[in-house]
């Protein structure tokens, strides 16, 4: 993905592991390890993003 920088890029790719992830564990009925693991591997890039908006706002004052 354009824009994103190479933490950025890492952080998608580490996500669309964790989601491929969830999903073989739904199938093997681990419903709490796979919930867990999508939030908390997921938090990585939305932290990311997060502090990455952060940056791009102008101070009030």
């Amino acid at each position: 993905m354009k824009g994103l920088g190479v933490v950025g890029e890492k952080s998608y790719a580490f996500a669309i592991r964790i989601v491929n992830a969830y999903k073989i564990l739904c199938r093997n009925n681990e419903f709490v390890l796979s919930k867990q693991l999508l939030r908390s591997g997921t938090a990585i890039g939305a932290f990311y993003v997060a502090k990455r908006n952060m940056r791009k706002v102008k101070p009030i004052f």
